[in-house]
């Protein structure tokens, strides 16, 4: 089991160095900003600029779980505040959602593919096991960039979001997209009623790009922990070298 939080928030941020007449903010060599005269440059701060979202036009309701397995809208909505969640269309996978959500994403902000430089994709449920759904994504958007895919199941899209924030914080990238998809309807056991209510398909992505001088926006920190003794809660055993995925 995995857990982890990110944060965005907009705190009051300490004085800086008062700058001479006319001096300018300037990009320090190895990311961050040098302000006016000083020496030490000012750290820089990942921002989330844009945000892109997709769902799957089919619904799953509580009235149709009930048809399916012993469950009610009162039980359900009464544990997981949950009425409805969409599930993709037949032959619709994880990188088609993670797709549309990415061309959602840049088109908020107003750029083309080509202005991504990384591309991280966090999903548990992925196309196939490799090329990775980054790929998949990278060359359908037809963006010329790297990528890859981080596996951390619920935790994944944090995962992913901490990890892009620091290429923009060590200056290696100025804009890093980060996806989350799943598609968990490929993966549930509608047959049980205590994690088929949960989960449903979609993907949402996010621009990570440095903020500017000035602007006290952006992630302040991330604190992350795994806790493998809780695995035996929810795992997949089927897929994995353990247990090798069959022909059938």
């Amino acid at each position: 089991m995995r857990a982890g939080r990110c944060t965005q928030m907009y705190p009051t941020r300490p004085e800086l160095p008062r700058r001479r007449r006319g001096a300018a903010h300037r990009p320090a060599p190895h990311g961050g900003w040098y302000d006016g005269g000083s020496a030490m440059p000012t750290p820089l701060r990942a921002k989330i600029t844009a945000l892109g979202t997709y769902v799957p036009s089919r619904v799953l309701s509580n009235q149709d779980l009930e048809r399916m397995v012993e469950t009610n809208d009162e039980w359900i909505v009464s544990r997981t505040g949950i009425r409805e969640r969409h599930l993709v269309a037949e032959g619709q996978a994880t990188s088609d959602m993670a797709l549309e959500a990415a061309r959602a994403c840049l088109a908020e902000r107003g750029l083309g593919p080509e202005a991504v430089e990384c591309l991280l994709v966090a999903t548990v449920t992925p196309d196939m096991l490799f090329p990775s759904t980054a790929c998949l994504v990278q060359d359908r958007l037809g963006a010329k960039c790297w990528g890859f895919d981080v596996l951390a199941a619920c935790s994944g899209f944090l995962y992913a979001l901490s990890t892009g924030a620091q290429f923009i914080v060590s200056g290696a990238h100025r804009r890093v997209l980060v996806i989350g998809a799943d598609t968990m309807s490929s993966i549930i056991d509608y047959k049980d009623r205590a994690t088929c209510v949960l989960f449903g398909d979609g993907a949402g992505a996010v621009l990570l790009e440095p903020a500017e001088p000035g602007d006290t926006a952006g992630l302040l920190d991330y604190h992350h922990q795994i806790e493998g003794v809780g695995g035996a809660s929810l795992y997949m055993p089927g897929g994995g070298s353990r247990h090798p995925a069959t022909a059938e």
